[in-house]
């Protein structure tokens, strides 16, 4: 394990307020979004729209990381790039999804476990050849009626901390995600003291897995209610119930809490990361950062709509989105960043 390349990747991936970008999206995943934009779902159509992503003028400015799918560490320009290479030369560290997405957890109805380990150690040696210097692993836990159980977390912590062992051992930085979803009815409180215990099980597998808490990142969900509950908090409510439940749960060693948005509105997460950072940046050990696919992407996708002619204006939405969640790094977004 070369310990100060990861603590130095850590570091680099959040300099100067900056986040990450999460473009890893499977192919299934892509091809439903480009369906509902009447995009074509076909190799030649992802591949033109990760080129739009990563060919962004001044991205670099925001992105400290992107993190990739295996088809798209593998794609290039039209001119034969490799789009790894763009990346670096806007200075923008590329990361890999490395899990195989979330199963049914056999005799746990309705609760779903990670798969990805077989094999993992070859395939991180694989992706750290080909430029990637961070991974991502996303485990999922769902609030219901007797849900999660702790089988469920269980098994979830000990996948994340397998990995991000792994991944420490062959020089990634691993990026931790337990996301407890929005989906459903539940209460800020129930969602907080579920976050909770995700994450001090998660943090109990990753020391008994002797993963270096300094050369890892940790991507979570923001403490919210489920999309369906009745009671929708305020901005300082949330920033109030996220804050004070990773005090209590995360080691002051990890360098960086990188929000999921998670399928909130894009401005609403950036003003939910930003209500974090006003009330709480100048006594927190970690810094809180962002990790967004949909919160970034979203508006770029439905302008583009697969049409060559809306590439630059769509582009320039996605460097604004980005812009805006370096401000709420800052604790200086404002609602009119978004009539600029």
């Amino acid at each position: 394990m070369n310990l100060q390349l990861l603590k130095d990747t850590a570091k680099l991936l959040f300099a100067d307020n900056k986040g990450l970008l999460a473009m890893d999206e499977s192919n299934g995943t892509c091809n439903k979004r480009f369906e509902k934009l009447g995009i074509p779902q076909t190799v030649e159509a992802r591949r033109a729209y990760r080129e739009l992503i990563v060919t962004t003028p001044g991205l670099g400015e925001s992105i400290g990381g992107a993190i990739l799918y295996d088809e798209t560490i593998r794609q290039q320009k039209n001119d034969g790039t490799p789009l790894v290479k763009v990346l670096i030369e806007a200075g923008i560290t590329p990361g890999i999804k490395v899990d195989t997405g979330a199963k049914e957890l056999a005799g746990h109805p309705g609760e779903k476990v990670t798969e990805g380990l077989d094999g993992l150690r070859d395939r991180l040696a694989e992706y750290f050849q080909m430029g990637a210097r961070f991974a991502k692993w996303r485990a999922v836990i769902a609030i219901g009626r007797g849900l999660p159980s702790w089988g469920c977390i269980e098994a979830n912590a000990h996948a994340l901390a397998r990995y991000a062992a792994l991944c420490q051992e062959e020089g990634l930085v691993p990026v931790v995600e337990p996301e407890v979803v929005m989906d459903g009815e539940h209460t800020l409180e129930e969602c907080c003291e579920v976050t909770g215990e995700m994450l001090r099980t998660a943090f109990s597998e990753l020391f008994a897995q002797r993963v270096v808490l300094e050369g890892m990142v940790l991507k979570p969900n923001m403490v919210l209610p489920g999309m369906s509950s009745s009671s929708q908090p305020t901005l300082d409510e949330v920033a109030d119930a996220t804050v004070n439940c990773f005090l209590r749960a995360v080691p002051a060693a990890v360098p960086a809490i990188a929000f999921l948005s998670g399928g909130q509105p894009a401005e609403l997460a950036s003003a939910r990361l930003n209500a974090m950072n006003v009330r709480f940046k100048s006594r927190l050990p970690w810094a809180l950062a962002f990790s967004f696919a949909r919160a970034i992407q979203q508006p770029a996708l439905e302008i583009w709509k697969g049409q060559d002619d809306n590439v630059s204006a769509a582009q320039q939405a996605l460097y604004h989105r980005a812009l805006c969640n370096r401000a709420a790094r800052r604790g200086e977004y404002d609602a009119a960043m978004e009539k600029r």
